[in-house]
């Protein structure tokens, strides 16, 4: 790429509001055709808005929008395709009953004699298209069951096929594994190098510096810089993206360890996980680690009444929980957060209110009956107490950003007053800013004497915040580190080998 290129995708000063809502107020963005641009902002910057409208799904108020030298206005998604640009969504929305080549070819299947879909021609380009993009997926097969990483793959050659110029994958990697997430580079990479423009939205600053040649920082609905990643560094683009230094992600102070809260004992369910036992101690945070499919989640949900399991046993202050009985576990005193907030821990079509009051709402009833007015009067104090940003405690959880979704999972578990929370992916999809308030909540709960699991998949984020760690590997537990003792090294050795050691 030279300065002279022509740019592929051109926005500046793009406005957009929702009545008095204004998502972006001078949104920018410039990719070059060869390039890998990342965009990055804390939640309810404006990125989404942005990409929207590049996709077709909102129309601008007003600002430039271009597309290879040419001013647009889409005002559909099909327009947009039409021109070029493709989105790769965290989440790929195949159809399931389908092949992985009707899925490529929906609506523009080859047709051949007789005007009858040619499949044999089809699959042939479907082949055709995954041994350029290097990866073997059989194109015959149904698209039910296929990883989210197969998935992405699919959407990027169905890409390909519509001969898009501009990528955009917004969090592509959040789901993937790490073997899954190189192969994924490697496709970014070679499409890249074909001449393409591709726009990567993430929270991951180690996948940022490793994939993307710059980065574009947005803030509150405004555009503030663009870099080249090779000339700036994470703490530089972190100051841009909250306008101030976060001087510590992992506020972690130190609490009193107090007596066991729980204990399982024995846990094991067939060809999930093996013989896990293990303690959490009130004022204690216990860093669950491990890679992708290790049994992490699993077992929590089992500890929690989600999940069955075979034999052992779970109890908490001295009480047998009882097995497959979520409400027994949470009259106990346990709480759950899980790692899909949007599917498992919200009602997403429900208000921040009712949300938060839905555990408790039997304690805040009289005589059976619940007004509006208590249920807001809760949900209030602890949406205040928890900084929830919106505008209203009567608008659905659907509108807010990830970080705002979170912090109201957590308060809808807090108000139920645990003993002991297990939280699955605390900061998973959210800002750097919020991951850090989110941080601080677990370090202060800890402090009041709250046991907490905590699930992680962010190495950094465990051994930041845990005062022990376990790592899990295929099912079993291999070690049991200390604070002191828990570092990258000897967590990724315990993770990848599965020789269980003494805890």
């Amino acid at each position: 790429m030279t300065s002279s290129a022509e740019p592929a995708v051109v926005l500046a000063q793009v406005r957009k509001a929702f009545g008095p809502v204004v998502a972006l107020r001078s949104g920018g963005l410039t990719v070059y055709p060869g390039s890998i641009h990342a965009l990055v902002g804390e939640n309810g910057a404006g990125k989404s808005t942005l990409v929207k409208i590049i996709a077709g799904l909102y129309r601008r108020d007003s600002g430039q929008f271009t597309l290879h030298g040419r001013e647009v206005d889409f005002t559909a998604t099909a327009e947009s395709k039409h021109a070029g640009v493709a989105v790769i969504y965290q989440e790929p929305t195949l159809f399931p009953d389908l092949s992985v080549t009707e899925n490529i070819f929906m609506g523009r299947q080859i047709l051949g004699a007789g005007r009858r879909i040619d499949r044999p021609a089809m699959h042939a380009e479907a082949e055709a298209l995954f041994q350029r993009l290097g990866v073997r997926i059989d194109p015959r097969r149904s698209a039910l069951g296929l990883s989210i990483a197969d998935q992405q793959i699919i959407e990027i050659a169905k890409a390909i096929s519509l001969q898009a110029s501009v990528l955009i994958m917004d969090e592509p990697t959040a789901a993937l594994s790490g073997v899954e997430v190189d192969r994924l580079f490697a496709v970014a990479r070679s499409l890249r190098d074909e001449g393409r423009a591709l726009v990567f939205i993430s929270h991951r600053f180690d996948e940022v510096f490793a994939l993307c040649d710059t980065v574009t920082v947005m803030r509150d609905g405004d555009y503030i810089d663009t870099r080249k990643t090779a000339e700036t560094s994470v703490g530089e683009i972190v100051a841009l993206m909250v306008g101030r230094e976060v001087d510590n992600l992992f506020p972690k102070t130190v609490a009193t360890i107090g007596d066991p809260v729980l204990k399982v004992s024995g846990l094991s369910s067939a060809g999930v996980f093996h013989d896990v036992s293990f303690e959490v101690r009130a004022g204690e945070i216990v860093g669950l680690a491990g890679l992708v499919g290790a049994g992490r989640s699993e077992v929590a949900r089992a500890v929690f009444g989600v999940d069955s399991y075979d034999s052992g046993s779970v109890t908490i202050n001295g009480t047998l929980v009882p097995r497959d009985n979520p409400r027994a576990a949470i009259g106990l005193g346990m709480a759950l957060i899980p790692e899909d907030r949007r599917q498992q821990g919200l009602v997403i079509d429900a208000s921040v209110s009712r949300n938060i009051a839905s555990v408790v709402r039997s304690r805040l009833s009289t005589s059976g009956l619940l007004t509006t007015a208590i249920e807001n009067t809760m949900a209030g104090a602890w949406a205040a107490k928890l900084e929830v940003k919106t505008s209203s405690l009567d608008i659905d959880a659907a509108t807010m950003s990830g970080g705002n979704q979170q912090k109201v999972v957590i308060a809808k578990w807090l108000a139920t007053n645990p003993s002991l929370l297990i939280i699955d992916e605390p900061t998973r999809g959210i800002d750097v800013g919020t991951k850090a308030t989110v941080h601080g909540l677990l370090s202060d709960l800890a402090g009041q004497g709250l046991a907490i699991l905590m699930i992680s998949s962010e190495l950094p984020e465990v051994l930041g915040m845990a005062d022990r760690v376990l790592v899990l590997c295929e099912g079993r537990i291999t070690a049991g580190l200390s604070r002191a003792d828990a570092t990258p090294e000897a967590v990724m050795h315990a993770a990848t080998h599965s020789l269980e050691v003494v805890r």
